[in-house]
């Protein structure tokens, strides 16, 4: 069975950030327009003056369209391993995308602390907003991940349920003939534990 949702929500976060990144490289402006992408309504013009912002973009930008690209990345990379994994072993799969959710976590927080030094308002709330939807994606994803798993793998409920019917059954044998005085020769075949 293939991981509809986690291959949907890891395309959508690898589109997403790569938006990001692509609008970043325009410098200055690129980061006013990335944090309108976000939600955040800039007042103050501080960032908008660069014609070329490529050539003259400060490395601070340049650091945060990279930082962008990487966790793009990261998610197309988690959408490959949902797409192409094998539902019996989830571990690798399950590494690349606890990586990309904790780097585009890392690189959001560096959002709001780069952008409470500039003071920007309103960035808090915008980020913590984006962080919800990364954590209710990676619950999503892990939750389908284990269904999958599970449907997979026989269940261990299963298993352990079987294995205490059938002890209950042998202790119900084991009493019935103690209880008629007879020893069943299948409970004890060492003869020295039967005379006793």
């Amino acid at each position: 069975m293939r991981h509809i949702l986690s291959s949907f929500l890891a395309l959508h976060w690898a589109v997403v950030f790569a938006l990001l990144a692509f609008i970043c490289i325009d410098g200055n402006r690129g980061v006013a327009a990335a944090l309108g992408v976000l939600g955040v309504a800039i007042q103050n013009t501080r960032f908008v003056g660069l014609e070329n912002a490529v050539l003259v973009a400060p490395p601070a930008v340049a650091l945060l369209a990279v930082a962008l690209l990487v966790v793009a990345v990261l998610f197309c990379w988690a959408f490959v391993e949902a797409l192409f994994s094998d539902p019996k072993n989830p571990d690798a799969t399950d590494n690349v995308v606890r990586v990309a959710f904790i780097s585009a976590s890392g690189v959001l927080s560096l959002i709001v602390v780069g952008g409470a030094a500039q003071g920007i308002n309103g960035l808090f709330m915008v980020v913590a907003v984006q962080l919800a939807a990364l954590l209710a994606s990676y619950v999503a994803m892990l939750a389908e991940r284990r269904s999958a798993l599970a449907a997979a793998v026989p269940g261990t409920g299963e298993i352990s349920g079987a294995a205490h019917v059938m002890a209950k059954a042998a202790a119900h044998n084991s009493a019935l003939s103690r209880i008629s005085g007879r020893l069943d020769t299948n409970l004890w075949p060492d003869t020295n534990l039967r005379d006793r």
